[in-house]
Order: C-alpha cells, then sequence, then structure tokens
C-alpha cells in the first residue's frame, strides 16, 4: 500500500468558483474572417454563478451588411452608421474580458474573428483559454436532446432568455446554457478548471464513470498504481502532474490497452514525490515489487545474466546468472541471454580468447577455434600460461581504462565486411560493437559512482539528490527543507550492480545528473571516469 500525502486545494487546481467566464457571441458579416467583419459584440462576464458585468455594442463593419445576415440578424446598415468602428470597440472588449476564460457557443468561430481582428488592428493576440458549450454538451448530454443548436440547449436547461440571433441576447443564452451544464460536471467530480477544459476530449465509454477515482489526486509530481477489485496492482505509472496524467486515460487515449485497463480499473493509489528523479525510481521499484501485468515493457525481468571471467590459469568467458564476486570480469547485468550472448561473441570477435572448455592439455590436438586462428586455447597444452595471462590482462585494462584496442578490432572486421559488400555480416558485427561499447559504459559509470560514495548533486534546475554509491537516497526541489537521510547500508559493491533492476536505476540516475548543469554540493568521494571515453563507432566507408 502505497502511503499519500494529504492533498492541498493549490494541489487540486484553480476551484470552478474562482474562475471568471466571459460569455461570448459576435454578430458577423458572414462565416469567414477573411473576407467577412464583425457587426457586433455582446458579451456577460460571471463568476460563482453571479453575474459580474456586461458589455454590448453594435460594430461598423466599414461593408455593406448582406441581406440574408439582416433577415436573420435584424441588424441593418442604418443601425451600424454610427457605430463604433472595430478598432474602438475591440479595445473596449479587450480590456472587459481581460483575464478571463472565454466561453462561447462553437467558440472557435467567435475567437477566429476577434484573433483576425486584433491582428488587423495592431492589438496583442488573444492568450485567453476558451470553453465551447457546444463540445461540451455533446460530452454531458448528447442523448438527451434532439441536436446540439444553442436554441435546442437553451430550451433544454430552460434558460429564461431566449436565443435569436443577437450577440447579447445568444451570450446570456448561452451564460444560462453553460450553467446547467456546470451542474452536470459536478457530478463527474470536476470541480477544477483544468479537468473542464480538457472534457470535451473524453473518451464516451461506460468507463468514464469511473474518473470519479482521479478527483482526489493532486497535481504533483509522483507514482500512481491502478488496482483491480481484488486489489492487484496491475499498472504503475510515473508522472509530473499525477492529476492530468491518470485524467488523460479518460480523454481520447483510444489505445486497446487502455481500454482494458479502464475496464480493470476498481481503485487508484499514489505517491506524492519531491523531484522527477525520485518518481522515476520509485515507478521502477514498484514495478520490481508488483510486477504489474500491463507494465509488459518495464518489467524486470525473471533472471539477470552477466559475461564474467571465469577463475584458474586459464580463464575463458562464460554466460552465468550468478553474480560471482571473485571472478577477474565481469559485464552486465543484462535483462536477456541473447544480449549477454551479443556482448561475449563481441568479444570472442575481438580478442583471442580462450572458447574451448575441457581442461588444459586434455587434448592431443587443438580445438576449432584454435586451428582456425581466432582463439588462443590450451586444449593442447602448447600454450604458454604467461602469453595467456599478458592477454587477458589487456583485455581487463581495456574494459576498465582504453577500450580502443577492443572496439577498434571490431570495427575494423565491420568495414573490412562493408568494402566486400558483406553487409549482413557487418550489421552482425556492428549491433556486437554498439552491444559492448555500451556495456563497457555502463560498467564504468556505475564504477564511478560506487567510488564517489555518497554524493549530493544539484540540477539547474533546482532538484536535488542524494546518491549512494550508484543508489537514490532522498532528493528534494531548491527551497524545500531537506528531509531526514538515512543511513543505508549496501555492503561491499561490485564492479558492476547486482541485478538488472539496480542497473536500471543507476542508468536514470547517471542519466539525471549529465542531463543540463549539475554541481555537486558533497561527496565522500570523488566522482571520476577514465580519461580515455568509449569511443563511437564511425559509420562504414
Amino acid at each position: 500500500m502505497v502511503t499519500a500525502l494529504q492533498t492541498s486545494f493549490d494541489d487540486l487546481g484553480t476551484p470552478l468558483f474562482d474562475v471568471t467566464f466571459c460569455v461570448l457571441d459576435l454578430e458577423t458579416t458572414g462565416a469567414s474572417p477573411r473576407d467577412c467583419s464583425i457587426t457586433e459584440i455582446g458579451a456577460v462576464k460571471v463568476r460563482g454563478g453571479e453575474i459580474d458585468g456586461t458589455f454590448q455594442t453594435l460594430v461598423n463593419p466599414g461593408v455593406a451588411i448582406p441581406p440574408f445576415i439582416t433577415v436573420l440578424t435584424g441588424i441593418t446598415q442604418a443601425m451600424v452608421i454610427e457605430a463604433p468602428p472595430i478598432e474602438e470597440a475591440l479595445g473596449a472588449f479587450l480590456e472587459f474580458c481581460r483575464g478571463t476564460v472565454v466561453v462561447g457557443h462553437n467558440v472557435r468561430f467567435d475567437m477566429s474573428f476577434l484573433r483576425s481582428a486584433a491582428d488587423q488592428c495592431g492589438y496583442p493576440p488573444l492568450e485567453n483559454r476558451t470553453l465551447d458549450t457546444a463540445a461540451l454538451a455533446r460530452r454531458l448530454v448528447r442523448s438527451e436532446v434532439r441536436n446540439l443548436r444553442l436554441s435546442s440547449l437553451a430550451a433544454h436547461f430552460r434558460s429564461p432568455v431566449t436565443p435569436n440571433h443577437r450577440a447579447f441576447e445568444d451570450a446570456m443564452a448561452t451564460m444560462h446554457v453553460f450553467h446547467g451544464l456546470l451542474e452536470r460536471v459536478g457530478s463527474l467530480g470536476i470541480t477544477a478548471l483544468e479537468d473542464l477544459v480538457i472534457l470535451p476530449t473524453a473518451k464516451g465509454s461506460a468507463d468514464y464513470r469511473k474518473i470519479d477515482l482521479a478527483k482526489g489526486l493532486p497535481r504533483r509530481p509522483g507514482v500512481y498504481l491502478f488496482k483491480d477489485r481484488d486489489g492487484v496492482v496491475f499498472y504503475v505509472g510515473k508522472a509530473k502532474n499525477l492529476r492530468t496524467r491518470v485524467m488523460s486515460y479518460f480523454h481520447g487515449d483510444d489505445r486497446r490497452s487502455v481500454t482494458t485497463m479502464l475496464r480493470e480499473l476498481d481503485a487508484i493509489d499514489y505517491e506524492v514525490c519531491p523531484t522527477e528523479l525520485e518518481a522515476s525510481i520509485t515507478e521502477l521499484r514498484l514495478i520490481h515489487a508488483h510486477r504489474p501485468r500491463h507494465n509488459r515493457a518495464s518489467r524486470p525481468p525473471k533472471a539477470s545474466h552477466w559475461v564474467t571471467l571465469t577463475t584458474g590459469p586459464f580463464p575463458r568467458l562464460s554466460l552465468t546468472r550468478t553474480l560471482h564476486a571473485d571472478s577477474p570480469l565481469v559485464l552486465g547485468p543484462f535483462r536477456s541471454r541473447k544480449a549477454a550472448e551479443s556482448v561475449m561473441v563481441a568479444l570472442w570477435d575481438a580478442v583471442p580468447i580462450r572458447r574451448c572448455a575441457g581442461r588444459a592439455g586434455a587434448r592431443q590436438s587443438r580445438c576449432a577455434p584454435a586451428q582456425l586462428g581466432v582463439a588462443l586455447c590450451p586444449c593442447d597444452g602448447t600454450l604458454d600460461h604467461d602469453v595467456y595471462a599478458g592477454l587477458i590482462e589487456r583485455l581487463v585494462v581495456a574494459i576498465d581504462h582504453d577500450s580502443d584496442p577492443v572496439l577498434s578490432a571490431l570495427e575494423d572486421r565491420m568495414i573490412d565486411h562493408a568494402r566486400a559488400e558483406r553487409f549482413e555480416e557487418a550489421s552482425w558485427i556492428r549491433d556486437r560493437h554498439r552491444a559492448l561499447a555500451r556495456a563497457i559504459e555502463r560498467r564504468r559509470q556505475w564504477q564511478a559512482m560506487v567510488r564517489a560514495g555518497r554524493i549530493v548533486v544539484e540540477r539547474h534546475d533546482g532538484e536535488t539528490a542524494v546518491i549512494d554509491q550508484g543508489r537514490y537516497v532522498a532528493g528534494w526541489r531548491r527551497g524545500e527543507q531537506p528531509p531526514i537521510i538515512p543511513v543505508p547500508v549496501f555492503g561491499d559493491c561490485a564492479d558492476v550492480p547486482p541485478s538488472a533492476v539496480a542497473a536500471a536505476e543507476a542508468d536514470l540516475i547517471w542519466k539525471w545528473m549529465n542531463r543540463g548543469d549539475s554541481r555537486i554540493l558533497d561527496a565522500t568521494g570523488g566522482l571520476e571516469l577514465p580519461s580515455r571515453p568509449v569511443a563511437e563507432l564511425r559509420p562504414a566507408v
């Protein structure tokens, strides 16, 4: 069970009763702002269900009003002769609606005319958020009305004002429709502006009623857990904004996997995290703990795999599922045996290391790899121990300090195959080169963090993290009170992470430290990498 922090009003978003809405309607000379003009503006400003101001004016469009517009609206050319031009009327209206959320029926039409007029008159662009009563009605009452016209909705919600194609009357009717719709959204648990804005894109499924499960989630970074009716966690996710992320599953996400999860969803737990890094680490640890059935891509493997050098006078490479601390060289862990095999074959291609597994000197003739000249094997007893020990020493030095001798051998083979037009073989070696380079790089990063001990890192965005031997311990944001930092006991750390989960956590930490400007505030050791970085693969020529 995840313990959640008590949410505040700020976490839940902007309450609807604290929002000032400007309900708007325009009359125009036609349908397109490119060649038509505004003839009337009507608006009513409301807050908390109460009218806070009204705006009404005719506008001289500067062009003749078409007869069919006069028939539709009743606005004649004589009525607008002495009306203010759009430059004057628009300036007054922009001041009236400043800082409000603009509401309209098919509001995109009205906003397109306002934005076009603002651009022509040299006013700054309108940045107001908008809400469309037609879109909200489609989401909330589509099955209750014969159509979504303003007149039909006004009658449905018993508006005392009947729309008549005059701007102010239509704006008043739209206001009453909007208030009726707000009563409906309250039954869905939507009490914040941020949730109301995305409501029109909600999926039209029977599972939408479950959106009520998300109403208590805060708008803060953290991790959420989806549970089924048996209390089993079937999905774990992280988010910069918990409430917005969980609500997004109900808004326009038509993936089959999401539909299945919503059908199974019965409860949502969450944990607020002070930083995005902690959310990522917590998600990883919870997926490891619960192994949710819907976290297929990020679910930890059932076993980890390593490429190791065996002990003894003539060590060879071996694939193991157990980490042996006494091995002279270990690479990994890998999530699959196939990935580990790719790295082992890459080392075979680059270094003539022993491949046979028999006892030294047990055969009268050399094994096949030795006869082909691709491996030094002691199977016939003729291999000099000191020669082979020098090979192993060079391999270990290459992995930990200078990987060029190993990786350049692979690169040369890839280029030779490409020039010979053996492109498939060249692609195999390319993939092995990349796998080996990545394994070496991750080993070095882990060793650097282990040698650094406990470090405190602050990023440019104010996130601070305490890392202890490659593991995340605690974090906070600049200006917040640092938490009580525990003293973890990890024991002796190997040259590589002890599991695939620990490797994934170390990878997250390393990327976090190297994404943007970071500075080390404190460290018990030194954080450093070998002077020669792991070489990148050059394109074949």
